[in-house]
């Protein structure tokens, strides 16, 4: 078996083949369709062997030059394995809602994480201590706050370089705004959308959490492998 037969036995397994109901295939999706069984769409999985293999060459090419890459999922089937993943690995990114303007007017939404920033800050350094107990309580939840929609963007310094898309459709305003500011994508694309709206489309199941999982470790592997 080499190594393409290997690939695609193991996206195989993971439930990446399987597409949407031909009544919501995209017109544009059909090219990576292998055939349609029970009304479902099958997609022909050495199309997305090849895509992934570029893809990954992409980000290796971008880490290596320094260059940033933001994940976004706001999927809750991903949510525990994409803030895992990114943690684990300092990967700046969206995983609860797309902050409207955040490619656009990155630097409105960088005063946001820099108030977080400074919030945790004087937090740690006990300057909260002079606060009354139900001031202290206020300033707790607007860090709170603060947290769940900025978190994970702290480690971006600038504008990412390119944006990692685990569901086209469901981060539609994401992608939007990296073709206005000429951001690549690189993206899941399960066949009820049109893997043209991307740079770097790769076709699968983007519902299934063996699927999800699968292409966010190789993706994921791509950019540890190469981060100095």
């Amino acid at each position: 078996m080499n190594n393409n037969d290997k690939k695609i036995e193991e996206l195989f397994d993971a439930g990446c083949h399987l597409g949407h109901k031909k009544n919501r295939v995209h017109p544009q999706a059909k090219k990576y369709i292998y055939s349609f069984e029970n009304g479902v769409s099958i997609i022909d999985l050495t199309y997305t062997v090849d895509l992934l293999e570029k893809a990954k060459q992409f980000i290796s090419q971008l880490i290596k030059s320094n260059k940033t890459i933001l994940f976004v999922s706001t999927k809750k089937v991903s949510l525990n394995l994409i803030n895992s993943l990114c943690q684990a690995n300092n990967i700046p990114n969206v995983t609860l809602k797309w902050p409207a303007g955040l490619l656009t007017n990155f630097e409105m939404i960088m005063k946001n994480v820099k108030k977080l920033v400074t919030m945790k800050e004087e937090k740690e350094k006990g300057e909260w201590n002079k606060f009354v107990k139900h001031e202290q309580i206020k300033l707790q939840k607007k860090l709170f706050k603060l947290e769940k929609f900025y978190g994970g963007i702290i480690a971006l310094k600038k504008l990412p370089d390119a944006l990692f898309v685990i569901d086209v459709k469901k981060e539609k305003n994401a992608v939007k705004e990296a073709t206005e500011m000429n951001i690549p994508v690189i993206a899941i694309t399960d066949t009820n959308v049109d893997p043209a709206t991307v740079n770097y489309p790769i076709p699968a199941n983007d519902d299934s959490a063996s699927s999800i999982e699968y292409l966010v470790k190789e993706i994921t592997e791509a950019y540890t492998k190469n981060k100095s």
